[in-house]
């Protein structure tokens, strides 16, 4: 079945199968590899995307149902939150492993764009169901803060 996708800003031709879900699109026909496959039933988080502004899981969203809508993946954030998100990432030492932060990023980035300025639990229950096998979350937590703080400078 041939789609039009709207990505990171450029519009896609792409032909998949209906039911053949968004990370498969992304990955393989596109070759943006940063949006991960983690479970495979949006549980962990790795393949977060950005459907319109919001975050999906998109192991578990079909390809078929985003025909027309934008969808941002790691590779095309590009906005003072997700600036001031990679930023925190960065000076506070997040990642361990990596496998897991762009899914993190991704959604650190629609918390803080939808509240900028979340409390610890508003962040806990945000990002739960962001799962990282490190354990970072503390430096996690951390990072989304120090963003709010760098947006609000």
């Amino acid at each position: 079945m041939a789609l039009s996708l709207k990505l990171n800003g450029k519009t896609h031709e792409v032909d998949a199968e209906p039911g053949t879900p968004l990370l498969w699109v992304i990955r393989d026909e596109l070759k943006l590899t940063g949006t991960k496959f983690g479970c495979g039933v949006a549980a962990c988080g790795a393949c977060t995307v950005h459907l319109d502004g919001e975050p999906v899981r998109s192991c578990q969203t079909f390809v078929e149902d985003v025909e027309g809508a934008e969808i941002t993946t790691i590779e095309g954030l590009n906005s003072n939150v997700a600036e001031a998100v990679q930023a925190a990432w960065v000076e506070l030492d997040v990642v361990q492993c990596g496998y897991c932060q762009s899914g993190q990023v991704m959604s650190a980035v629609g918390l803080l764009t939808d509240n900028p300025k979340p409390t610890v639990e508003e962040i806990d229950d945000y990002m739960n169901g962001n799962a990282c096998r490190c354990a970072t979350y503390q430096r996690i937590r951390a990072a989304i803060q120090r963003a709010s703080d760098m947006m609000e400078a």
